[in-house]
């Protein structure tokens, strides 16, 4: 069993919502559709009802069993509005009703009141507009958290690997890549069930380089171990020694818990993050399930504008994991 079917399976023992802000997109129907059919999820659909419905016929999907909700007219519009300035003082209600109309808003401030477990966005809004709204609706976990992201890349010959950050920070400082480091394997852990192996990547092995690109990965690796004394983490590793155990053999004299074995790799940049999982897809035949955001209180989940159905659907199973 995949990945994928044992955590959809799972699922199915808990039923979440999620909410759509999308609805009228074909994909995201299709995707809709077997996620209630497959009894993974409730869906709820943010758009105009006409326009859904609309979009449904043209798309060949029922909408039976499906929630719709017009961020226009909803009864929620005026509660939701309410709690978005309780800690924004500097707004009014007015301001906020007119914020909260936008689809991608409401979504994320359906999760953030609890009438919704999961809102999963992307396939008609850049990465960056699902963060602002995540950001302003949902807010972050921590004070001093990162919003970040990661893939799973599935092959089918050899157990998954994540990927983290390929699609948020440019160029992360030392603790806001411990931080991406510390999130990320914890969600490795609980999406795979075993101890997260976290290799922080970088072009040089071991203070290979004087370099401050290389410098700052050793003192994130620090900073994360300082901070969480749970998590296997090792660096500054180039790939090749992070996942190949007679490579990492012939490379240090003290391999450690994650050298040759790693399952989580941290990327510097998103320079290098995304250009590697990128390579990885195309040209190993892996499949890049995400991207999942990580570091908010509530989970939110990105999609690539070019998504197909499976993915989606494959995506949201991954985040569900993580509520």
């Amino acid at each position: 069993m995949s990945l994928i079917q044992r955590l959809g399976e799972k699922a199915k023992e808990n039923p979440a919502k999620i909410v759509f802000p999308e609805g009228t997109d074909h994909r995201i129907l299709h995707a809709a559709r077997q996620l209630v059919d497959n009894k993974i999820a409730e869906v709820i659909l943010i758009g105009d009802k006409e326009a859904l419905e609309q979009a449904a016929r043209n798309s060949g999907v029922s909408l039976a069993g499906l929630e719709l909700i017009d961020s226009h007219t909803s009864d929620h519009l005026e509660n939701y509005s309410e709690q978005y300035v309780l800690n924004r003082s500097r707004t009014k209600v007015p301001v906020a009703k007119r914020l909260l109309k936008k689809p991608l808003n409401f979504g994320a401030m359906m999760v953030k009141a609890g009438d919704a477990d999961l809102v999963v966005a992307g396939v008609n809004h850049p990465t960056r507009k699902v963060i602002e709204a995540a950001g302003v609706c949902i807010g972050l976990a921590t004070p001093q958290g990162v919003p970040s992201s990661f893939f799973i890349m599935s092959f089918e010959d050899k157990d998954p690997l994540i990927f983290a950050d390929c699609a948020v920070n440019v160029n992360p400082t030392a603790a806001e890549l411990a931080n991406i480091a510390i999130d990320t394997g914890l969600n490795a852990e609980r999406l795979f069930g075993e101890p997260a192996k976290i290799a922080l990547l970088s072009f040089s092995t071991k203070g290979h380089t004087n370099h401050q690109d290389a410098e700052k990965v050793i003192e994130a690796l620090n900073i994360a171990r300082n901070k969480n004394s749970h998590l296997s983490f090792d660096g500054q590793l180039q790939a090749d020694t992070a996942l190949s155990a007679s490579i990492a053999s012939a490379k240090l004299a003290d391999i450690g818990e994650v050298a040759g074995q790693a399952n989580v790799l941290i990327f510097p940049t998103l320079d290098a993050g995304n250009i590697g999982y990128k390579l990885v897809s195309l040209l190993a035949g892996a499949t890049a399930i995400g991207p999942i955001l990580q570091g908010f209180s509530r989970p939110v989940a990105d999609l690539s504008r070019g998504a197909i159905v499976e993915e989606i659907v494959a995506t949201t199973i991954i985040a569900l994991a993580l509520r």
